[in-house]
């Protein structure tokens, strides 16, 4: 009885043991599915299911002509995975593979290639990076070569896609254009990046016999971002660039900024920023242009923009300026060339006299300073410019509250001194002269596209509805003018058309520099046509150590001069000028006619009864219409410097097409007509099989 009893114990023991077990089990699974369980399911579905995100496409950015100014360029890092590759298939083809790559890039022969794609396959390596960044056209050919055509699965083919941003103008204009990148953009990139980015998609797919295939119905399409159209004209830019470049190379000078502005509109044309790297060489760094320093003599225009509105004087008005220098507390205020004495306000301002400009708004103001800070603020000298783009520092305008403020502050600020804006401030307050005393706020973009339409424009706005009545900018539009007629810039007085303006030259104290370090900012600001302004320029060029060339009459003001040449010549702006003084100057009797071939002249002219000789040239080769000195036409050879990158604007499509192909260059045509621009710039070394962009019109 005792063993049956003993048996029947230990059975309970284990039975309830059992069940025990079984109802901590039930109690462990149903905290699972109550704690864990969404969280489990999850992580089982995405076992078989995937979230992929569909990339939005990034807007482009134009300028109002049409002409493409940064684009999305789609781009591949190709792998290769030898271990999915058979012994057949590698053995086969691998010869032929060998040959299609080194005709790909001619970077390595076919028994390079040959050696390396054999000492990976026998490693196996199943990562083998053969390309990097590269692009559509050469993918495109790429993966149809042997091997490669048999895809991942059987010829390892690994091309993994990644977006570029890149400006078909290179280099030109990128401070303003910007740089973009994930998670990195500058620029225009940068504050339109909103616009550009649009809204990535997604789609859920499902793994199925070991491939990932979409699910049907449950993609969201990604939302395209939108293009941005700029008010930058890609002529004018490539023009201010080249001169200031020349200019700052020649000197030596450390940075330079350019600024074209449009007169009615405020639209800027053109802002170039070119400073000294570390290779001594000058490229796009950093944005002078919205960069504030002491602007010197240019200052002077506020001055007497106070002074008349205040009715304390007109430009007539006698001013003596002492021999030059005259005494404010302990300081002496002097002229960089002595020897001025009793003259016209006007005569002071065209011959920028320091003292006689101190003198005058120490004068009127000494005993109410706040009065002449008063004038700057209404200019908006103390705000920013609010121009559509980053990186915009603030004006430093001091008033009488101000700590540092003393009781030669005014005087020094009448000449430029002890205030600080921006180039693109200056621009701006000059230009409201050049538009009748209206202040335009500068601005980028005209208006952004969607699909081809524009669903926001951007129209022009005014900061200052008048900065004078009409009898003070009548006033200011005279000394301006005599600026260039008779005072400091009379060396770059045109022919051709009438130029207004102010130089001015400050000697730098800023960022570490002080004034013993000889650094000094020359700087010329105008407008011109002055009768009829179309365009206002600004120039700053800060200068090296110690140059010799330094005033803003010698080293500034020729830059203006130059841009503004070109843009008059070629009428860029697209405005009647007087042209008939031009021709009659005219040292060349050549008649208006564009390059094409001896053939294709002789056909035309022909067409039209015309029998006209062709000096020695082939048929085929490139020749311009002259008139000789007889008045005859004849056809003349133009002679084609081959390994150069030749200039074909002006020529027809199949001309242009034919001697770019000749230099073994790839062209690449947006738009119908003749050739208007070129991605290229003439007269540079050719790069084989580089792209050339032809924008025609």
């Amino acid at each position: 009885m005792d063993v049956k009893k003993d048996i029947r114990f230990r059975v309970y023991i284990a039975f309830t043991c059992i069940c025990l077990l079984g109802v901590a089990i039930l109690v462990k699974a149903a905290m699972i599915q109550v704690r864990e369980g969404e969280a489990l399911r999850t992580a089982a579905k995405e076992v078989h299911t995937r979230n992929m995100p569909l990339q939005a496409e990034r807007g482009n950015i134009y300028n109002e002509d049409g002409l493409l100014l940064s684009s999305s360029v789609p781009q591949f890092n190709i792998h290769i995975d030898f271990s999915a590759i058979t012994p057949k298939i590698f053995n086969k083809e691998v010869d032929s593979l060998a040959l299609c790559l080194s005709h790909l890039y001619n970077d390595m022969t076919e028994g390079e290639y040959r050696k390396e794609l054999q000492e990976a396959y026998d490693n196996q390596e199943m990562y083998y990076q053969l390309f990097r960044h590269l692009p559509y056209d050469k993918y495109e050919q790429l993966r149809y070569f042997p091997i490669f055509r048999h895809g991942k699965g059987s010829g390892g083919f690994i091309a993994e896609p990644e977006v570029k941003r890149k400006n078909p103008y290179e280099t030109l204009a990128t401070s303003i254009i910007g740089t973009w990148r994930p998670g990195m953009a500058i620029g225009l990139e940068a504050t339109y990046d909103n616009s550009l980015s649009g809204t990535d998609g997604s789609r859920i797919e499902q793994k199925t016999t070991g491939t990932w295939m979409p699910i049907e119905g449950s993609e969201e399409e990604a939302v395209n971002g939108k293009d941005i159209v700029t008010t930058l004209d890609m002529g004018i830019q490539d023009v201010a660039e080249h001169v200031l470049y020349g200019v700052l190379k020649n000197e030596k000078c450390e940075y330079g900024t350019c600024i074209v502005m449009e007169v009615n509109t405020g639209k800027i044309r053109a802002m170039v920023n070119l400073g000294r790297d570390s290779t001594g060489d000058y490229t796009e760094q950093r944005n002078y242009a919205l960069m504030p320093t002491e602007p010197g003599s240019t200052f002077k225009l506020v001055t007497l923009i106070s002074l008349l509105n205040d009715k304390y004087v007109t430009v007539d008005d006698i001013i003596d300026a002492e021999g030059g220098q005259i005494r404010f507390g302990n300081r002496v205020m002097r002229d960089s060339h002595l020897g001025l004495h009793a003259m016209p306000i006007w005569k002071a301002f065209a011959e920028s006299s320091n003292a006689a400009m101190a003198k005058l708004a120490n004068t009127y103001y000494y005993k109410n300073p706040d009065q002449f800070v008063g004038h700057l603020r209404k200019l908006h000298l103390d705000k920013k410019t609010g121009i559509d783009l980053g990186g915009e520092y603030r004006s430093n305008v001091k008033g009488p509250e101000n700590r540092s403020w003393s009781q030669t502050s005014l005087p020094w600020m009448a000449t430029g001194y002890e205030v600080q804006i921006t180039p693109l401030h200056t621009c701006m307050l000059y230009n409201s002269i050049a538009n009748n005393g209206k202040m335009m706020k500068p601005y980028l973009v005209s208006s952004i596209r969607e699909y081809g339409k524009d669903v926001q424009t951007f129209s022009p706005v005014t900061v200052v509805e008048q900065v004078g009545s009409p009898a003070v900018v009548e006033q200011l539009k005279r000394c301006t003018q005599a600026v260039v007629r008779e005072g400091t810039a009379k060396n770059i007085s045109s022919p051709f058309y009438t130029i207004a303006g102010k130089t001015g030259t400050a000697q730098v104290a800023d960022k570490g520099i002080t004034y013993r370090d000889g650094y000094y900012q020359g700087s010329f600001v105008g407008y011109f046509p002055a009768e009829k302004p179309k365009y206002t320029i600004c120039v700053v060029i800060r200068t090296r150590p110690h140059s010799n060339i330094y005033y803003g009459g010698a080293v500034a003001a020729p830059v203006f001069r130059m841009i503004a040449d070109k843009i008059f010549a070629g009428n860029i702006g697209g405005w009647d000028g007087p042209l008939d003084s031009v021709a009659k100057n005219a040292a060349d009797s050549k008649i208006p006619a564009l390059q094409a071939t001896v053939r294709n002249y002789q056909t035309l002219l022909q067409a039209v009864g015309m029998q006209v000789p062709a000096q020695a040239g082939q048929p085929g080769s490139f020749a311009q219409l002259y008139t000789d000195t007889t008045k005859k036409m004849v056809i003349r050879p133009r002679q084609v410097y081959y390994g150069n990158v030749p200039d074909v604007t002006g020529m027809g499509l199949k001309d242009a097409v034919y001697l770019l192909e000749q230099e073994g260059l790839q062209v690449q045509i947006a738009g119908r007509g003749r050739v208007r621009q070129q991605s290229l710039t003439p007269g540079t070394k050719v790069v084989k099989g580089e792209n050339i962009i032809l924008q025609l019109s």
